[in-house]
């Protein structure tokens, strides 16, 4: 299973995995490509997310990075759905030795709220159209209640007292509930307004050589709009890698 998992992960990076001869029984993995240790994480947390393996991957090296490097502060993702995005970060930090940050996790926990006539998609789709066609046995987009998503999250082991769940709209729960300072800033809800909230409160939190990834800033022009927004009121250069449909970058 774990061969066949690596096997599908390395080819969708557009790599190729043979056999050089007889002795050549394990998969080739292409160095700085992939590991056999993200891979066993990825298979885990596959159930429970709904981004790519090299938006996982590209999470998993932040995490080592911010560790690696010092980097002070607490793991911070808006919009969970089912936890997968913080089970790999928090399988990291276990392998590392390194338990003892936060993992702040802030969703609804019940599907996606209303959006605004700013949230369409870069194929000009509304989010009434996508909603229609994701709507789920609950009549909900999106929809992971609370209690799922923590059992999720402490089946990697990761302790039950670093975790803290905030139920809500972030406009609501932010900034009453906050970490101090952040390593790896990861939102991922989506719409215009609640992006662009979250970055008014949260990126000044974020440390120093930081990570802050963007999920969807080329797939919803809400999201898109509010880091653009954001980054020219407040003077930020910041350098956002292309992932798939997502950004990512390090604060200066």
């Amino acid at each position: 299973m774990l061969k066949r998992t690596v096997k599908a992960l390395i080819e969708k990076t557009g790599y190729t995995v043979q056999k050089s001869g007889p002795a050549a029984e394990a998969p080739i993995i292409p160095h700085g490509v992939i590991e056999e240790r993200f891979a066993r994480m990825y298979e885990k947390c596959r159930p429970y997310t709904m981004t790519t393996a090299q938006e996982m991957y590209n999470l998993y090296n932040a995490t080592q990075y911010v560790v690696a490097n010092g980097v002070p502060g607490d793991f911070v993702e808006c919009g969970v759905w089912r936890g997968g995005s913080a089970m790999i970060t928090a399988l990291t930090l276990l392998e590392l030795h390194d338990s003892d940050r936060k993992l702040y996790l802030y969703d609804t926990y019940e599907g996606m709220p209303t959006a605004t006539s700013e949230d369409i998609t870069h194929h000009d789709q509304g989010a009434g159209q996508v909603r229609e066609r994701l709507l789920d046995e609950h009549g909900k987009w999106n929809f992971a209640p609370i209690e799922e998503v923590r059992s999720n999250l402490l089946s990697t082991g990761f302790p039950e007292d670093r975790l803290v769940l905030v139920k809500g709209k972030v406009e609501d729960t932010i900034p009453g509930t906050l970490a101090e300072a952040i390593a790896i800033l990861r939102l991922d809800t989506d719409f215009y307004d609640s992006t662009y909230h979250e970055f008014k409160h949260l990126f000044p939190r974020l440390s120093s050589r930081g990570v802050l990834i963007v999920d969807d800033y080329d797939y919803w022009k809400g999201a898109r709009r509010a880091t653009d927004q954001y980054f020219s009121e407040n003077g930020v250069q910041l350098l956002l890698q292309r992932m798939d449909v997502g950004r990512i970058g390090v604060k200066l």
